[in-house]
């Protein structure tokens, strides 16, 4: 059930229905209220369940159809490239694979990470419905939206920034080649899933937590087909995780 904001590109509508999941059907024009600084910590790294990433880092997707290299910022998004680090060192994404990439009639997303799909037994319909499973606690782990402006030292945590004025400062934006995360209509229920933008998608930004860009393989990622898998991932530098805000 996790999908990028499918239902913002009004102009595209057919591309973004065959997504065929949950959508944010809210019109692009409506500008989601700006979360209240005052209680961004509690969904911050200083009190995050997971690690935050210190620093950049660059991990490496070796694929069905060859590598491609992510460079990770730990500075505009600690908690979400925490997290996908965390899930890197894990083994999560090793066997998984990309079980939705929207090319017609316009390049739109390549999507994959669901932990479930490297689960023999379990069947490609319900690809793309799956979040990583904690061992240590036996639930969901889900983390909250995380979007940066370039003007705060901080980003902020648990709601869209949708205003056109908003979305030109932030940090990180859907540029061709940026990943971030996927999530269902809750905007703090991004887990595993993640994708690459195929081309820039401006209409997503302030409602997903971009957190890297793709620095080698692009002509990689262009080639990926729905079935295609990730045979490992790994961290080549980088990566310093810390907990608590320290």
């Amino acid at each position: 059930m996790k999908t990028p904001g499918i239902g913002f590109r009004l102009g595209r509508l057919g591309r973004h229905c065959a997504l065929g999941l949950v959508l944010l059907l809210a019109p692009i024009a409506l500008a989601a209220c700006s979360a209240n600084r005052a209680n961004q910590g509690a969904l911050g790294c200083a009190t995050a369940a997971t690690p935050c990433l210190n620093g950049p880092a660059t991990v490496s997707l070796q694929t069905s159809k060859g590598a491609v290299t992510i460079q990770l910022d730990g500075e505009a998004a600690p908690l979400t490239a925490g997290n996908f680090v965390d899930l890197v060192k894990r083994g999560a994404y090793d066997g998984t694979v990309f079980h939705r990439v929207v090319r017609d009639p316009t390049p739109f997303v390549v999507q994959g990470g669901d932990p479930t799909s490297a689960n023999p037994v379990v069947p490609p319909s319900q690809y793309g419905t799956g979040s990583y499973i904690d061992p240590d606690t036996g639930e969901a782990r889900l983390i909250p939206l995380e979007v940066k402006l370039q003007d705060e030292p901080s980003p902020r945590y648990g709601e869209p920034l949708t205003a056109p004025g908003v979305t030109r400062q932030l940090a990180l934006a859907h540029q061709r080649g940026a990943v971030a995360m996927a999530r269902s209509a809750d905007p703090n229920s991004a887990s595993a899933q993640f994708y690459v933008a195929l081309e820039a998608l401006p209409e997503l930004d302030g409602r997903y937590a971009v957190f890297g860009r793709v620095s080698e393989g692009m002509e990689v990622i262009d080639t990926i087909r729905q079935g295609d898998k990730i045979t490992k991932a790994s961290l080549v530098s980088g990566g310093k995780l810390v907990k608590g805000g320290v």
